[in-house]
Parts: structure tokens; sequence; C-alpha cells
């Protein structure tokens, strides 16, 4: 089994911006999985897409495993869904999926041995191979990754190691693989875990009181504002006037490439009560819309800095309202060539907030394998439009707005709070 696996990144010395690797045999699908996702997919059922004779990778789709058992009888519609996505979603791209890749990630929990973790897991395996049949597309390879080994689904009798196959084999360590020598070559980063990726976007474990109150505050002061269309548009403006400034500070900032320092270090740039501002403040379109240019080079890396530092104050009851700071950390790390990072904050984004349109337009665009650019486009034609509409709104029919029926607030906008 060969596998010829494009890895896209920023600096590729090729004309495509991707790296191609040839991956062989199970041993070497197990030790590329986190380059192929650009992390490491902790608890985790990792479908993949393979195109055409050489087995192009394509189209890749992961969803959490959960913690606990879950009832064998559920393993068939959620085995169903997941084909039927990536089946789909391959086909919006332009290209049916010649075979599928099946990957069940997730470690032993105390007192656990890997190799139950496999057994475990076994019944998903087998209905995944299942529902891929059933719309005509193989599963050429599952394999069940816990605690460092690795095991075959579909070749039991395999094992690359020379290892016992009840045992499993070893995954090849991070920088002893041939994929991760190419990637090194070509300055693509290491992957980080799912966990540490998440752990970056969401509150601190222990609730911040501080936060909360702050919030409560801003709420008080704010939410009447933002529902009284005479009074929104000064709310957005101070939102982007805070949220500019904060990204002064951001960008002023020197960078420390220890991610727990670094994001303990931007917490604390913050103040309370401005930060509860800029949060309630991005619940509005009008504000969000202003900032989504600060995705450019110059300003990227100091905005998604920003961007995660608010969402990780969202706690308690305030947790919905990081969706806004997600889809916009989403944003910022598509611009920057880090889809994984993108991929997770998006997820989690949509996890919040389902209805979130932002969120779900760059899920699909990113999903769809498209530019950013074209996105970019699509948000410059909204805002010259928004521009234009608000411009005629204020000179109404018969002059300036207010001395007419013609008088509407601009944009639409409203503020969503949940308690």
């Amino acid at each position: 089994m060969t596998q010829s696996n494009h890895i896209n990144h920023g600096e590729s010395s090729s004309s495509t911006g991707e790296v191609e690797v040839v991956l062989r045999g199970p041993a070497e699908l197990a030790a590329a999985l986190p380059f192929l996702m650009g992390y490491h997919p902790d608890d985790s059922a990792v479908l993949l897409a393979l195109h055409g004779e050489h087995g192009r990778f394509g189209g890749r789709l992961r969803v959490g495993l959960p913690e606990h058992p879950q009832d064998p009888a559920e393993w068939p519609d959620l085995a169903r869904q997941l084909a039927d996505c990536l089946v789909t979603g391959s086909l919006r791209r332009g290209s049916r999926p010649s075979s599928i890749v099946v990957f069940l990630c997730q470690d032993p929990r105390a007192g656990e041995e890997s190799r139950a973790v496999m057994e475990r897991l076994r019944p998903l395996a087998q209905q995944l191979r299942v529902a891929c049949g059933e719309l005509d597309v193989p599963v050429i390879e599952a394999l069940c990754v816990s605690g460092g080994r690795w095991w075959s689904y579909c070749r039991p009798e395999s094992d690359s190691s020379g290892q016992a196959p009840d045992g499993g084999a070893r995954v090849a360590e991070p920088h002893a693989s041939a994929i991760a020598a190419t990637s090194a070559y070509h300055g693509i980063r290491m992957p980080v875990s799912l966990r540490d990726l998440e752990s970056r976007l969401r509150p601190l474990e222990q609730r911040d009181r501080e936060h909360e109150t702050a919030l409560d505050l801003a709420c008080a002061r704010l939410v009447p504002r933002m529902l009284d269309r005479s009074a929104s548009a000064s709310v957005a403006e101070r939102t982007v006037e805070l949220l500019r400034g904060a990204l002064e500070t951001f960008v002023s900032a020197p960078l420390i490439n220890d991610p727990v320092r670094s994001d303990r270090r931007d917490d604390a740039l913050l103040d309370d009560g401005e930060a509860a501002e800029m949060i309630l403040g991005l619940q509005d379109h009008a504000a969000r819309d202003r900032v989504v240019e600060w995705a450019e080079p110059a300003t990227a890396a100091a905005a998604i800095r920003l961007w995660r530092a608010l969402a990780r104050r969202c706690s308690g009851p305030y947790a919905e309202h990081a969706a806004a700071l997600l889809a916009l950390t989403g944003w910022v790390a598509w611009c920057s060539d880090d889809e994984a990072e993108a991929r997770v904050a998006l997820s989690r984004a949509l996890d919040l907030e389902p209805h979130c349109t932002f969120a779900r337009l760059l899920q699909h665009a990113v999903s769809q394998g498209l530019d950013p650019d074209v996105v970019r486009r699509s948000l410059r034609s909204t805002r010259r439009r928004r521009v234009l509409e608000a411009a005629t709104v204020r000179r109404g029919p018969a002059g300036p707005a207010g001395r007419g029926p013609g008088r509407r607030s601009p944009g639409g906008r409203r503020a969503r709070i949940r308690r």
C-alpha cells in the first residue's frame, strides 16, 4: 500500500505550496497522522479520503470519541453519519474518494491497557468499514492508536516492528519518521496535541470570578444601548476603539515561544473592564466586521493572541460569548496557513453556538479547501455594501436620518446575551 501525501504549509519551495511524501504501510501511516491533521488527534475518530491510483490524500474528517464507553448500538448511526459526511464533502470538492483510511485514537484511562482500548473500539472500526462499503468506498486501512502503539483492524497479522501483534507495534518517535524529516527540512513545525491546541482556546478550569463580575457590570451598562438603535453604532465604535488599543499593546509585547507563558502574559495585558466591553461589543456583527481585516500579515500574530485571550475569559454563564472570538481566531489562523488551529477554533465556536454564521461560513470554506482570499473578497464586498447602505440611511429620502420615515438602524444590529 502506497499513499502520496501532500502537506499544505506556508513556506514551501514548491510552486504549489505543498510537500509530497510517499507513505508505505500502516506503520508509516500511524507516524504520519499528526502531520496529516496538523496536531495529535487525541480521543478522536479520523477518516481520510484517498483519491486516484496512488492514493493522494484529500478531505479529512475528525470527530471526538466519548470519554466513557458508548453503547455499541449507537456505533452504526455514528459510522453512517461520518462516512456520508466525508464522501459528500469530497463530492462537493469535485472528486469521489477511491478509498478511505480510518484512525481511532484514544489513550488508555487509569488502570486500562492500550490493547483494551483497541478491543473496546473494534465495533466502531467494523461499523465504519461497513458504512463506507455501503457507499462503495472501501476502507483499505483502519488503525487504532493508543498509548504510543498501533494496531490494524484490517490486517491484525501484520506487525512491521517484529513484535507479537497482540502487543501492538510502537508508533515511530516524532523525530524518527520519514515524514518528520521531510517536514523539518521544509520548515513545517512539529504537531502539538489536540488538547494543547484546545487549552489555548478554553477558559481556565478554575473560573475567574473577577472576569465574570466585569462581564456582569458591562452587561448592565451596554446591553440596553446595544438594543437601542440610536445608540448601537456608538457601542460598535467604542468596541473597535478598545480593540485597536489592545491590538497595539499586543503588537508591542515581546514574543514568547513557550505557549503557556505566552498565554499567561497575554491574559495579564488585558484590563478586566475593557476586556468585558470588548467581548460584549463583538457580539455585534458591525463591530466584528470592522476587525476581520486584522488577519493581514502585519497584525495577524498579535490579533490571534488577542482573540484567544478574550475567548479564555468567557466562562460560566458567558461561555457562548466565546463563539465570536473563536470564529475570529479561526479566521486569522486560516489566513496564516495554520489550518489545524483554524479547524479546532471553528469547531469549538460551533459547539458553543451552532448558529454562528461567520464560523459556519469559515468552516465550510476551510473544508472545501478554498483560498482565504476568496472569503476576504466576499467580506470586503459585504462591508462595502453595508457602508453604502448606512450612508443611504444617514442621508434618507429627504435629507439626514431622523427627518423622515426612511430612518432605520444600519446593519440590523442585535446583541445576544444569554445567562
